[in-house]
């Protein structure tokens, strides 16, 4: 393992175990830590709450977050995530069902890094992945950590 992780957030539980089979299937055995909600997911990236012990210096290699979620959205992590000086560089791939383009809109202005519609097709969506994977894992340079 190289020390690169995934941040997967992701409500759907049928969502989740896809696209952990489909990084598995591409021989991505880099960590998953998957989070339910927007609020779970802003304690694991600034160490906060259930996640107050969790070693700062790591964090993930990129994300891959959901928009519609429950108690926080991804378009609200991704704002709080941009304007937070340590997390502002962490690469995030906004992965929705959304077809609404204020939602695209809103994710690029925040500084998303890439944003991919969920196909519905279970193939698809599949390769889909093991392509976000490969890319954001093996061939992408990330940023320093700025903790």
């Amino acid at each position: 393992m190289n020390g690169r992780s995934i941040l997967l957030v992701e409500d759907n539980p049928d969502d989740e175990a896809l696209a952990i089979r489909a990084l598995q299937r591409s021989h991505i055995t880099n960590e998953i830590v998957v989070v339910h909600d927007g609020v779970e997911a802003l304690d694991y990236l600034f160490g906060t709450g259930a996640y107050a012990d969790r070693d700062m210096t790591i964090q993930p290699t990129v994300i891959l977050l959901d928009l519609k979620l429950p108690r926080l959205d991804g378009i609200e992590v991704l704002r709080r995530l941009r304007s937070n000086e340590s997390t502002k560089l962490l690469p995030v791939v906004i992965l929705t069902t959304s077809e609404e383009e204020q939602d695209l809109l809103n994710s690029y202005s925040l500084g998303c890094n890439s944003y991919v519609r969920k196909p519905v097709d279970f193939v698809q969506f599949s390769q889909a992945v093991q392509q976000l994977g490969m890319y954001w894992l093996l061939l992408n340079e990330p940023p320093p950590h700025r903790g």
